[in-house]
């Protein structure tokens, strides 16, 4: 079975960001890039991201002729194009005129113009101004020949503690506890501290000068600032879809945005995509290896079909602590490795490099020198004819039979809890240390959250399960009963979906007979502490953690 990014494009994607509204003033660049776009053996730009100033000058008076005449190039010259919508960073006159898109910090402040991804996922005036430009952008080119793919905004993330945010969030958590507020205070255990909440319109934002204490509430924030970007972002797809319904959407994930609940996001999109900075060349080349295919198992497993590499770094970056050459090979080495994990896609940031600003250092397929002559450059257009060698691999679909359990809120509510290693619990650590003897053997992985399908599988692995909600049990106690193997570490259900600690003994509820143990106590190991275990003759070493169990039914292996 194959599924293609889009049907009328059977083919890997490859390409790159690029900026053409930062050459207006020397459109003769334009037909150099396509001259080098098909040198280098690419096919694909992706355009739009950042150019609300250049189509919407001012308000409410639009000018795509630069659009116009890049899309049309990049087709006449063989390439495909992925259209941003430009909302990832507004214009000047949209800041000064409605400054309720601008976001406001923790301390009560609001920003002032600047940088990008500076505003306010609830303001009406901001989704107003986005739902305009992306209409008119998708009227304009929903039938283009080149577009073959939608890539709303860009890079996701951030948060607003605005009054109209707040306002939302009470909203949010009077629909979330059925306008019960004595069902609130339960699930948030608030007569701790005496904290307890007499109506919803009481409840702020848990801030470090505030209220910090409460699990469930700094969850249900969490949550929220999830639910607000993904509800943000679903209405700027309407806006698309209800012009052209036809081409696949996208928008680019980073696993190092702790603040969105990717499997949340993912519902509404066609395709998911993503953007991957590894540390290469560090002197830990197989964890960095092994952790950049975690993350690309993770985006497949989002929509189970082929993903795409939005952005990787065709040299170096510009923002790291050390920002490392690619040695030779490399990049075609990371290519095909996201490739075979099942990409239908290798694209990068960006195709020229900026003359000014803070990227102006980071790395391009064209450089500042403006040939193809250089070292990068020959290693894209080697990685590209390779993409062009095994085009049939392109469409095609991973089965995997083994999965691991990675759970966004899980991780929120464990790196929350005041105990354990207070300061890392080394949850993503845990989930690719389990997923690394896999990977070395060759075996395929998805990586699932709590409420996915374990039927799907012959095994199921849950590194630190620690947030177990009684629909996360029956799952499990299903699965087991029904044949399935379910693999479960230290700290499995210890708590419920809003964060409180289960009476009775952990693992909760029935988990107790289903894997046959109690545990009484965790103790945390000390950094380079380890203990030692050991089953007949063979020894192993466990390190951050170690449970005093009881066995309830187990069989006691000595």
């Amino acid at each position: 079975m194959r599924r293609y990014l889009n049907d009328k494009f059977k083919h890997f994607i490859h390409g790159a960001d690029y900026n053409p509204e930062q050459w207006l003033h020397s459109k003769r660049i334009w037909d150099e890039d396509m001259r080098l776009m098909k040198e280098a053996n690419c096919n694909e730009m992706t355009v739009g991201i950042f150019s609300w100033a250049t189509l919407e000058p001012e308000e409410g008076k639009f000018d795509f002729s630069f659009l116009d005449e890049v899309i049309d190039k990049v087709y006449e010259n063989g390439g495909c194009v992925v259209l941003a919508t430009p909302s990832g960073a507004r214009p000047r006159w949209l800041a000064d005129k409605y400054p309720e898109v601008l976001r406001v910090t923790e301390d009560g402040q609001r920003n002032r113009f600047g940088i990008r991804h500076n505003h306010c996922y609830t303001s009406k005036a901001y989704r107003e101004k986005v739902h305009i430009i992306n209409t008119k952008l998708a009227e304009r080119y929903g039938n283009h020949p080149a577009v073959v793919a939608w890539h709303v905004s860009n890079e996701y993330g951030g948060m607003c503690y605005c009054d109209l945010c707040e306002k939302e969030f009470q909203e949010f958590l009077r629909k979330r506890y059925d306008n019960d507020i004595e069902k609130l205070n339960y699930a948030y255990w608030s007569y701790f501290w005496s904290h307890k909440y007499t109506k919803f319109e009481e409840i702020e934002f848990p801030r470090t000068k505030g209220e910090s204490s409460i699990h469930g509430l700094n969850l249900d924030f969490k949550r929220f600032v999830s639910h607000q970007t993904t509800d943000f972002m679903n209405a700027e797809i309407e806006a698309i879809r209800a012009v052209c319904p036809n081409i696949p959407i996208t928008t680019n994930m980073m696993p190092g945005f702790y603040d969105i609940n990717y499997y949340e996001m993912a519902e509404k999109l066609d395709v998911i995509s993503w953007d991957s900075y590894p540390d290469w060349h560090n002197g830990s080349h197989l964890e960095m290896a092994c952790e950049t295919a975690f993350w690309h198992d993770f985006f497949r497993t989002l929509k189970n079909r082929p993903f795409m590499l939005m952005e990787s770094a065709p040299g170096l970056v510009n923002w790291k602590p050390y920002n490392k050459l690619k040695r030779p090979g490399m990049d075609r080495l990371a290519s095909l490795q996201a490739v075979a994990h099942g990409s239908d896609s290798v694209q990068y940031f960006q195709w020229r490099k900026s003359r000014g600003s803070v990227e102006k250092f980071h790395g391009a397929v064209v450089d500042h020198v403006g040939t193809g002559d250089t070292r990068v450059f020959q290693a894209v257009k080697s990685t590209g004819a390779t993409l062009k060698a095994i085009d049939e691999v392109c469409g095609t679909m991973i089965n995997a039979r083994v999965a691991i359990i990675y759970d966004w809120e899980n991780r929120w509510a464990l790196d929350d809890s005041q105990g354990f290693a207070k300061d890392n619990k080394f949850y993503n650590e845990t989930c690719i240390a389990y997923y690394r003897p896999l990977w070395e053997r060759g075996i395929a992985v998805d990586v699932i959250n709590s409420h996915g399908n374990f039927e799907e599988y012959d095994l199921v692995i849950a590194p630190m399960l620690y947030m177990t909600d009684s629909d996360t049990i029956q799952r499990i106690t299903r699965y087991v009963n029904g044949g399935g193997t379910f693999y479960a570490t230290y700290m499995l259900g210890m708590v419920d979906g809003t964060d409180l600690c289960y009476l009775g003994g952990f693992p909760a509820e029935n988990l107790k007979e289903v894997f046959g143990i109690w545990n009484e106590e965790i103790d945390t190991l000390y950094p380079g502490q380890k203990v030692t275990i050991t089953s007949g003759t063979e020894m192993f070493e466990g390190v951050d953690y170690s449970e005093l169990l009881h066995t309830k039914g187990a069989k006691h292996l000595k």
